[in-house]
């Protein structure tokens, strides 16, 4: 396959479709690449070799239409655009499956480092780590400032019932993939659903947020947020868990999942929801329960990759120790309850 049309991207077919939709924004022949990193669907960088824009669309290969919707990421990051929230602006949506195979959205690139591992943050330095960080939490306050109805985005999901659903929804997806005892997933979730929390007021949920999602700038300011397959309208707090669950070290030399809460300088997981509760306003007492939800969430979609790789389903450097990851998850989820 030569690197200018990599799986899934027809350059030719896809500059026809933009000639057409966007007369006069191509200049040249189309190269493509895709961007490594994504968890889910592809991501590609495209260039006429004077502009470059992104193209995302969903897995090769058969795929649950509702969990790569590219219209809804589309229409969230469309909406989002004109707000405080760095989002990449949007080119085009197409449905037509001719086209690509899939349904999928272009967007304009926009420049910045995705920091994945705490390795990669090391260069940076502590104060710069720090900074960087600490832009995230802002940046999650000015997207749950956000008023749904004003940019069009209020029937985007269904803020009644959010937390319910969340717990039902991956404890289906647990009995999806469980086929060897998982000690204390069940306490877990029971607990989680004995000590279900009232939801503030609903705003736009990302629904993975960390610093792998965003692009950092060189002042360290973050340039857009991404992968929004999962937003939804929902409880903010959720988006907080999680961040607040990828800020706590793993202890795990090695992990095939990698948190950057080792990388000198990182804000501990109190300051981050301090420095979220003084800039929203909302009341964050109750992190606990979201926190333990995070890792509750992470153990069962982790327990899914296991189980596919037992079933060879799932091939590549990692995999084999992906299992050993979800007793460590279930067993923080435990804790950070108690300590809650």
């Amino acid at each position: 396959m030569s690197p200018d049309h990599p799986p899934g991207l027809d350059p030719d077919r896809l500059r026809g479709l933009l000639d057409r939709e966007r007369p006069g924004l191509v200049r040249g022949p189309l190269t493509g690449r895709l961007i490594e990193g994504g968890r889910s669907n592809l991501t590609y960088a495209v260039t006429d070799g004077v502009s470059r824009w992104v193209v995302r669309r969903p897995p090769l290969g058969h795929v649950l239409a509702t969990a790569h919707d590219m219209r809804r990421e589309h229409r969230v990051i469309s909406a989002l655009h004109p707000t405080g929230v760095p989002v990449p602006g949007t080119v085009l949506l197409c449905e037509d499956e001719e086209v690509l195979g899939a349904p999928f959205y272009v967007m304009e690139f926009v420049e910045g480092t995705p920091y994945r591992t705490a390795d990669q943050l090391a260069p940076l330095g502590p104060e710069r780590t720090r900074g960087a960080v600490l832009n995230l939490v802002d940046t999650l306050v000015e997207l749950h400032a956000v008023d749904p109805g004003a940019v069009g985005l209020a029937g985007f999901g269904r803020p009644e019932g959010f937390l319910d659903r969340q717990l039902r929804r991956w404890a289906k997806q647990l009995d999806a993939s469980r086929n060897r005892d998982l000690p204390g997933i069940d306490e877990l979730h029971a607990t989680l659903g004995r000590e279900l929390p009232r939801s503030p007021a609903s705003a736009v949920v990302h629904g993975d947020y960390r610093l792998d999602n965003v692009l950092i700038g060189d002042d360290d300011r973050i340039t857009a947020v991404l992968d929004w397959e999962m937003s939804t309208l929902g409880d903010p707090l959720t988006d907080l868990g999680l961040l607040v669950m990828y800020s706590r070290p793993l202890g795990m030399p090695g992990s095939p999942v990698s948190t950057t809460a080792e990388a000198p300088g990182h804000p501990s997981p109190r300051e981050l929801v301090e420095r979220y509760a003084a800039r929203s306003g909302r009341d964050v007492s109750g992190i606990s329960w979201y926190t333990a939800f995070a890792w509750f969430k992470l153990a069962v979609i982790l327990e899914g990759i296991h189980y596919r790789y037992t079933l060879g389903q799932t091939v590549g450097r990692g995999f084999d120790r992906i299992g050993d990851l979800v007793p460590v998850f279930i067993e923080h989820g435990l804790t950070t309850l108690q300590e809650g």
